[in-house]
């Protein structure tokens, strides 16, 4: 029997560092963005899990199994592109708690290493979400607030901290020119309550102290 097709994305977003007490952004100057929805609280739990040399990592992948949220399952997320946005490919969990790696996924992943994979970190986040809608009730963005608590695998150290994270939704502008202008003002109501451009590429990325 083939593997089944996964659900394929493109993540597009702004991550911010922010400090333990920062206040929310104001959203009300957004272009496009008339209503902001009602918190929707997350608790996720993904395990990351690579080669021993770091193959998916070095290549610029991630696979991860993540419960809680709208999108539990297996994802890959891709290298980042000219837009700076990723490509993730998600499959369903199994009926097992531990259940192993999807046979999609793992067909994938054969095109950057066929070495076997082991855990590499598990991220415990909880994350506070809103929807930031249009006039017709379309997702402009979807705005987080996490906080993280993550542990490498390898190197037994733990991290906690907070970010945010500013995703474009299905209703977000579709030229360049809107989109930037979209970003700017994000960054700008982030930047009025004291958060910063985060400094590392990924949750992963600073899990590992990258």
């Amino acid at each position: 029997m083939a593997a089944p097709e996964p659900s394929r994305s493109r993540e597009i977003e702004l991550t911010f560092d922010v400090r333990a007490d920062t206040p929310l952004p104001d959203w009300s100057g957004l272009p496009g963005v008339v209503a902001v929805s009602a918190p929707e609280v997350r608790e996720l739990d993904a395990r990351y899990l690579d080669a021993d040399d770091l193959a998916l990592g070095r290549a610029g992948f991630a696979l991860r199994r993540r419960t809680g949220g709208p999108d539990a399952g297996w994802h890959i997320k891709g290298p980042r592109g000219e837009d700076g946005g990723r490509t993730e490919l998600h499959w369903p969990l199994g009926d097992d708690d531990d259940d192993d790696v999807p046979e999609g996924a793992r067909a994938v992943l054969r095109a950057v290493t066929g070495a076997p994979l082991s855990p590499l970190a598990r991220i415990r986040n909880s994350r506070t979400a809103y929807a930031l809608r249009d006039a017709d009730g379309g997702v402009v963005a979807e705005f987080v607030d996490d906080r993280v608590a993550a542990t490498d695998e390898r190197r037994g150290v733990e991290t906690v901290w907070r970010e945010w994270e500013f995703e474009l939704g299905a209703a977000a502008p579709g030229d360049a020119d809107a989109r930037a202008s979209l970003f700017a003002a994000a960054e700008a109501a982030v930047f009025a309550v004291g958060g910063r451009v985060a400094a590392s590429d990924s949750k992963l990325a600073r899990t590992l102290g990258l």
